[in-house]
């Protein structure tokens, strides 16, 4: 059994305060008939998603202090950095792999068949050097770069409307991940906020959201953006590109949001590569900071890499079940 624990010696019941439905819907229940959910002090709370057969751990220890240490300073103090593609969205189901947020364009109507076919071609080329464990960062930069440069050249030659992204959305087989509503709940209802930062379309992504009706005052969405003409046709993409290995908080320096990062000084960090560690590069004065890595692909091959690197992995795990079971225990009031 995980269990975080303190020195505390007053015995109080254990309590669950329901945000909504979110915590009820994100594992409560389960704590409910738990063994160990009346505990002997009102600081030790079991995490029961954490012995879920996707969950390793390098140092357990690690993770138990730093989540009583996000308990303890309160919701006031936490904000929540996440990459979207594969990690928000998912993977795969039922044995095929779901669209990013590119994909959804790339393989959508607005797109031609020729197109397409030179979208996959880049694909296919530059996604084993983007997840190969034996390149470095500075290696896949520049490629990530000429990957980028060379889609976003490729879809403005089709004149995409800004009008027809809703229905792009819609018609695509995008799927988030199993539980992501009691997430972006948990966080809207807490007044945490929670901060995208993507290498995909944003205009896409936001749509996504939109759809799914998670799309709260709380979000933050950091990716690239369509810079459409005034009859609505896509010119250009703005400025920065932002691709897998610089996605951080250096791009919004200056902004409100930036100001915000600063004040909250306690990360819970979730992506899916080794480049989304450093979202929250940019962030002054960290405490604490707990990091979620989903390794969705060739998992034998990395997850070494990945144990090394962040805190909790979750391999082939399509939810956000452990993620959610965590802020429960976080937001619960004592």
């Amino acid at each position: 059994m995980f269990e975080i624990e303190s020195n505390a010696s007053e015995s109080v019941r254990l309590h669950t305060k329901i945000y909504g439905v979110s915590c009820l819907l994100a594992g409560a229940s389960k704590l409910l008939l738990h063994p160990f959910y009346r505990c002997g002090s009102y600081r030790t709370v079991c995490v029961p998603e954490l012995e879920k057969a996707s969950v390793h751990m390098k140092d357990p220890e690690h993770v138990k202090r730093v989540i009583s240490a996000l308990r303890e300073a309160g919701a006031d103090k936490l904000q929540v950095i996440s990459d979207f593609d594969m990690t928000l969205s998912r993977f795969g189901f039922n044995g095929r792999r779901c669209p990013t947020s590119h994909n959804i364009l790339d393989n959508s109507r607005v797109i031609s068949e020729e197109g397409r076919k030179k979208l996959k071609d880049l694909l296919h080329y530059y996604y084993p050097i983007e997840i190969d464990p034996n390149r470095t960062m500075e290696e896949k930069c520049p490629l990530m770069v000429e990957w980028w440069t060379k889609a976003h050249d490729l879809l403005l030659q089709h004149k995409i409307l800004k009008s027809d992204i809703a229905k792009i959305v819609k018609e695509s087989e995008v799927m988030l991940r199993d539980g992501v509503d009691v997430f972006f709940d948990q966080l809207y209802q807490s007044n945490i906020p929670l901060f995208i930062f993507s290498a995909g379309v944003g205009d896409i992504l936001e749509e996504v959201l939109r759809q799914a009706q998670v799309f709260h005052p709380n979000v933050t969405v950091v990716s690239n953006y369509m810079d459409f003409d005034d009859k609505g046709v896509l010119r250009q993409f703005k400025e920065p590109l932002i691709h897998t290995f610089n996605k951080n908080n250096t791009v919004l320096e200056g902004t409100e949001p930036f100001r915000q990062l600063s004040r909250r000084p306690n990360i819970l960090l979730l992506g899916d590569s080794l480049g989304d560690l450093s979202m929250a590069d940019g962030v002054a004065d960290v405490e604490n900071i707990l990091t979620v890595g989903f390794l969705n692909d060739r998992v034998d091959e990395r997850r070494g890499r990945y144990r090394d690197a962040y805190d909790i992995v979750l391999e082939k795990d399509e939810t956000l079940d452990v993620v959610n079971g965590i802020l429960c225990h976080v937001l619960r009031e004592i």
